[in-house]
C-alpha cells in the first residue's frame, strides 16, 4: 500500500525506548483500570481478597486487559500510551487492525514478555524492527510525523 492510506505515519518503526517508554505508561494505566474492574467484582466475592485457588479471578483480569488494548487497537491504532509517545498500530497494509488481529497480537505478546523479554529485544536483530508479536500477528508500529 502506498504512504496515502496513513498520512499521519511515517514509514519508521519506534525504537526500543520509544516502545518501552508506550508499554510503561500503557502499564501504568492498565493497572488502574484493573483496580478498578477488580472493585467491580469484589461484592461479588462478599467483598473479600481473592485467592490463589479461585482461577476466574486472573481470568477476568487478563480479558480486561485484552478489551483495554484490543479496543484502543481497533479504534485509531493507539492506546493512551502510544498516543503519548506518537505510535501507532496498523497492519502490513497499513489499514487499521482487526480484532482478530488484536486477539493474535496480544496473545503473543504475551509470548514475548514470557520468554524473559526476548519476543521484545528482537527489534535489535530484526531489519525492519519488529517484535515477534509484530511479526506473528501481521501488525507494525509506525511513529506519526510531527508535522501531523
Amino acid at each position: 500500500m502506498t504512504r496515502k492510506s496513513n498520512p499521519g505515519c511515517s514509514d519508521a518503526s519506534p525504537g526500543f525506548f520509544r516502545r518501552f517508554a508506550a508499554i510503561c505508561y500503557d502499564a501504568l494505566l492498565l493497572i488502574a483500570v484493573l483496580f478498578f474492574a477488580t472493585a467491580l467484582i469484589l461484592p461479588f466475592n462478599s467483598g473479600e481478597a481473592f485467592t490463589s485457588n479461585q482461577i476466574y479471578y486472573p481470568a477476568y483480569l487478563l480479558l480486561v486487559s485484552f478489551f483495554y488494548f484490543g479496543w484502543f487497537w481497533t479504534h485509531g491504532g493507539q492506546t493512551i500510551g502510544m498516543r503519548s509517545w506518537k505510535v501507532r498500530i496498523l497492519n502490513d497494509q497499513r489499514q487499521p487492525i482487526s480484532w482478530r488481529q488484536a486477539v493474535a497480537r496480544f496473545l503473543w505478546s504475551i509470548v514475548s514478555w514470557l520468554a524473559c523479554g526476548l519476543g521484545y529485544l528482537w527489534i535489535f536483530a530484526d531489519r525492519s524492527k519488529r517484535a515477534w508479536h509484530d511479526r506473528l500477528s501481521h501488525t507494525r508500529l509506525f511513529v506519526i510525523d510531527k508535522t501531523t
